[in-house]
């Protein structure tokens, strides 16, 4: 209670000391400047408040871009999720088409090039096939011996007098060049199908190849496309010729391989080494301000020489030569007085390193025929080891095996459909490649003689498949079986299969021509090999039937 009273005593005592009636003198006046004080106070809180507006928009602006930024971040690691997960389903189906892709592959390449085993296994028949009346045994045997049988010695006689001819023609050709300057010729041989006796049609024509080889001291050095460096699809199948002085090294050292800089000088080879005059390079056959064999000019030449060396023998012989084809330089002809003509192709070409693969400066080829990506690429040419092939396997076989029969019987009725509605996208070359085909797939007793009959079935089976599917391998390259007794180089055999029906995914109409020309030879096959058969008794037809069952 004391306590109370005391406080309020305090407040009165304070209240009274400070009103300002007590102290007149200090407190009476009222400052003059008031209202001017009262006005920068309404200004100040008017700036304070503007002040304050303006930071609370900032504030605003700032919550807004952040809340945008993480709504950006949100959609952004969204993105990134989907992306993930879209790469997964991507690689993933990726993955997938290519295992599906190469068995695939693995298993229509084991159907095509694996054939062996029952003839039951081979290519079912299709629907080409449904209403074909087959010659049997004895109309085939008398095909054969009728139509094919009595080229054989025409074809031997023609083959002797070619070789000598082209024999004392290089003779000649090699004393009007110049030994130190010109090409230096070897001598030639005979590949195809003259020489490996399946030619059927007439005119026969040989064909005869001849290596040559580049004046001292320069050497050819090769480039194949499966020697590492990539090459387009059209480009593959052949390779380009660098012609090169001997003492260089053009593989040890990378200034052949590699630009250097215009500050940079390769210390093995200098300026004058490197560069040589643009005419010597094209006295050496090579394209223009280039390194490399010209296919053109060496066709030309070849030309000259042989048209120098001709004038120089012609007064020993009694006819004519000239060069007969104008799409292939090497195609010369025999004009006898008499009016008979005898036709061969004499064509030069460069060994691939110490093999018999040859670089062949122009090819004869139709149906599937291409330009050549430019006359610095030459197409190599496998025909050595495909003789040689024949050869080896045709000693394993039984007496007077029926392979080349069916290949012949093959070439002349496909021969025969093209002379009546035009030419096709096949040539003999596949067909020769599927009979090699078959015989390394084959055992060989299946080539009996007496099994022509199921062996053409066989051939005919084979290239029907090949041309649904638009695949028909070359036999040599990508094969891992030749045999080694024909020392077939490695590197060919561990390059990648090449498709030689490629062509016919890329021209659909040649493609749709072809299997209409081969469904035509198939429904013909009987009218056209009944032309040429001798009349066989049906009861002898019958006799033979039943001594085969």
């Amino acid at each position: 209670m004391p306590v109370g009273i005391f406080r309020v005593c305090l407040v009165v005592i304070t209240a009274i000391v400070n009103h300002p009636l007590l102290f007149p003198k200090e407190n009476g006046t009222v400052p003059e400047n008031a209202e001017e004080i009262i006005q920068k106070m309404k200004e100040r809180e008017e700036s304070l408040r503007l002040e304050q507006l303006r930071l609370e928009q900032e504030i605003a602006d700032q919550e807004a871009a952040q809340k945008a930024l993480e709504k950006a971040v949100e959609v952004v690691e969204e993105s990134k999720e989907e992306k993930v997960q879209w790469d997964m389903w991507t690689a993933l189906s990726m993955v997938i088409f290519l295992l599906i892709e190469l068995w695939r592959q693995d298993f229509q390449e084991g159907n095509l090039q694996d054939t062996g085993g029952e003839e039951d296994d081979m290519a079912v028949l299709g629907k080409a096939f449904k209403g074909v009346a087959f010659p049997d045994k004895a109309v085939l045997a008398s095909f054969y011996e009728k139509r094919i049988l009595g080229t054989t010695g025409d074809m031997a006689r023609m083959r002797e007098m070619v070789e000598g001819f082209a024999d004392d023609l290089l003779e000649a050709l090699r004393s009007v060049c110049n030994r130190d300057a010109d090409m230096e010729v070897e001598d030639c041989m005979g590949v195809g199908s003259m020489y490996e006796n399946w030619r059927v049609r007439k005119p026969f024509v040989c064909d005869l190849i001849v290596p040559f080889a580049p004046p001292e001291p320069y050497c050819f050095r090769s480039q194949t496309w499966c020697s590492g460096n990539s090459f387009p699809p059209d480009e593959q199948g052949y390779g380009t010729i660098k012609v090169c002085r001997a003492d260089e090294d053009v593989t040890g050292c990378i200034c052949d391989k590699t630009k250097l800089g215009e500050d940079m000088l390769c210390l093995l080879h200098s300026q004058a080494n490197t560069t040589r005059p643009s005419s010597e390079m094209e006295d050496l056959l090579c394209f223009k301000n280039t390194q490399y064999l010209d296919a053109d000019q060496v066709m030309k030449w070849f030309q000259i020489a042989v048209t120098k060396a001709w004038n120089r023998i012609s007064h020993k012989y009694e006819f004519d030569l000239s060069f007969s084809l104008l799409d292939s330089p090497g195609a010369l002809k025999i004009k006898f007085r008499s009016g008979k003509s005898v036709a061969f192709n004499l064509t030069p070409v460069v060994q691939y390193e110490n093999s018999d693969v040859y670089f062949i400066s122009h090819f004869p080829r139709r149906g599937l025929a291409t330009d050549l990506p430019s006359s610095t690429h030459w197409f190599l040419t496998f025909a050595v080891y495909e003789r040689r092939f024949i050869q080896l396997v045709s000693k394993m076989l039984p007496a007077n095996g029926c392979h080349v029969s069916c290949l012949q019987i093959l070439s002349f009725l496909h021969g025969k459909q093209c002379s009546l509605t035009g030419p096709s996208g096949l040539t003999n070359y596949h067909l020769k490649t599927v009979m090699l085909h078959l015989l390394q797939a084959r055992p060989s007793q299946d080539w009996a003689p007496e099994k022509l009959e199921a062996r053409l079935q066989d051939m005919l089976k084979f290239l029907e498949k090949c041309l649904h599917e638009k695949k028909l391998y070359h036999f040599f390259i990508g094969n891992g079986k030749i045999p080694a007794e024909l020392g077939f180089p490695i590197v060919f055999q561990r390059a990648e299969p090449l498709n030689l029906f490629r062509p016919f995914v890329l021209h659909r109409d040649v493609y749709r021509k072809t299997v209409d020309t081969f469904h035509e030879m198939l429904r013909n096959m009987s009218a056209l090999i009944s032309e040429y058969t001798v009349h066989i008794p049906l009861a002898h037809t019958n006799g033979i039937h039943k001594e085969s069952l």
